[in-house]
Order: structure tokens, then C-alpha cells, then sequence
């Protein structure tokens, strides 16, 4: 229960393989993959989660693998979330930045095809904020991957 069957180093190894390389996965896929979770997009985690369980386990089933698989995980993003509240630069590398999607009434649909945005998503977050689209002064998509209505100030 207790004996590993690789060496521990390794699994501290592929624990950081495995994180990088999902982070990667994860920032390509898009701000949406990261915020609200459609059931598409809930799936596609729970499978990525099983595809990866070998991968960091590499097949050893000890108590101990798992945990030292669980510290190096906890670390890491302990670590990167440290990194990136220090250094604004890879803040937005590992979180993203916020995306203007419109303007003063205007949405822009090359931005909403380029983050896989639809135009359901925006007429739900206006509704969310009871703000008619005439009335929207700034429509962001932020890092977290939900949408932000501002509304005009009243004159």
C-alpha cells in the first residue's frame, strides 16, 4: 500500500509535466473553458482528468505516489499563484486578460468568433445586468471567462 513502485523523484516529475502541459491546454483552449462550465465543457474536463491519471501515476497504485502526485500539484499552483501576483507579465500569461467584446451599444462579432463567444452569451450577460444592448457602454469578456456589462452613466 505504502511501497512505490517508481522512484519518487518521478513522480514529482510527471506531476509537473502533466500541470504545465494542461496549463498550456487549458489557456489555448479559451477563456470560456475556464469560466462558466457548459455540460460540453464539464465533460471534456472530467475526461481530460482520466485521460492524465495515468500519465501522473504511471501505473504505481501506493498511497504515497498519490500523495507525493498531490503535493507536487498543490505546490505548483501555489507556486505559479505567488508567480503571477508578483509579476503582472505572467499574470496575464498564466490568467489572461480581460477582451472588449462591444462598445456603446455596439458589439464586435469578429471578437466574439475569435473567442468562440456566442452572441446567446452576450443577451444573457445583458439580461444578468438588466442592461438594454442600446445602453451598454463596455461588454468585456474577462480572464475567469464570464462577461461583464458596464452600463452608461445617465446624463
Amino acid at each position: 500500500m505504502f511501497d512505490l513502485s517508481l522512484p519518487w523523484w518521478e513522480f514529482i516529475l510527471r506531476g509537473m509535466i502533466v500541470y504545465c502541459a494542461l496549463l498550456v491546454l487549458v489557456r489555448v483552449s479559451g477563456k470560456r473553458t475556464v469560466g462558466q462550465f457548459t455540460p460540453f465543457d464539464l465533460l471534456v474536463v472530467m475526461l481530460l482528468s482520466e485521460a492524465v491519471s495515468n500519465s501522473l501515476s504511471g501505473g504505481d497504485d501506493s498511497v504515497t505516489g498519490g500523495m507525493l502526485i498531490a503535493c507536487t500539484l498543490i505546490a505548483l499552483n501555489i507556486t505559479l499563484g505567488w508567480l503571477s501576483s508578483r509579476s503582472r507579465k505572467l499574470a496575464a500569461i498564466i490568467d489572461g486578460e480581460s477582451v472588449l467584446l462591444g462598445r456603446d451599444g455596439r458589439v464586435y462579432h469578429d471578437i466574439l468568433k475569435q473567442n468562440r463567444i456566442a452572441e446567446s452569451d452576450v443577451n444573457q450577460a445583458l439580461r444578468e445586468a438588466d442592461v438594454e444592448l442600446s445602453d451598454a457602454r463596455c461588454i468585456f469578456l474577462e480572464a475567469d471567462g464570464s462577461i461583464t456589462v458596464l452600463k452608461k452613466k445617465a446624463d
